[in-house]
């Protein structure tokens, strides 16, 4: 009985380091997939968020391109009124008939004296400056608005197609 027994025992023993291997061995797969997954996961996001910051930072360089380009358009504005008003003078650019009569206070050139007459005349001229001015500065202020809107919208703009 003895042989029998340390058979049984022997089998038992046997079993119990089986299946302590099996549950040992299905544990660390277990475990080695859940980090194979976080791992997989984590190179995902890692990805994305690369991709994100790669869009972000494009986007912004085509809108500091725009604002470059505004700025830019914004001082050459500041000689426009000059070159208007010395073109006038010249003779090189004429004002149309409704720009020029649009001084109702004043008296009628026949009438008008040859001082009062001169100083209108520069008036005009100062007039037709400020007012060029004053529209390409709007259009330039449209052109970077749409540029910006269009950058947003559509993603990145060359600053040659959002600028112009």
């Amino acid at each position: 009985m003895n042989r029998i027994l340390i058979a049984v025992v022997a089998f038992v023993v046997w079993s119990a380091a089986a299946f302590g291997a099996g549950w040992a061995w299905r544990g660390d797969r277990a475990e080695k997939a859940d980090a194979e997954r976080q791992f997989q996961s984590g190179t995902a996001a890692l990805a994305q968020v690369n991709e994100v910051r790669t869009t972000e930072h494009t986007q912004a360089a085509a809108l500091a391109d725009i604002g470059a380009k505004h700025e830019e358009d914004r001082r050459a504005a500041e000689a426009v009124p000059a070159a208007v008003v010395d073109d006038l003078r010249t003779g090189n650019l004429r004002l149309r008939d409704d720009l020029a009569t649009c001084n109702t206070a004043r008296l009628s050139e026949a009438v008008a004296g040859a001082v009062e007459r001169d100083a209108g005349a520069q008036l005009r001229a100062e007039v037709a400056g400020a007012l060029v001015r004053v529209a390409r500065d709007a259009d330039d202020q449209v052109r970077a608005a749409q540029a910006v809107i269009e950058a947003d919208r559509v993603g990145p703009v060359a600053p040659s197609e959002g600028a112009r």
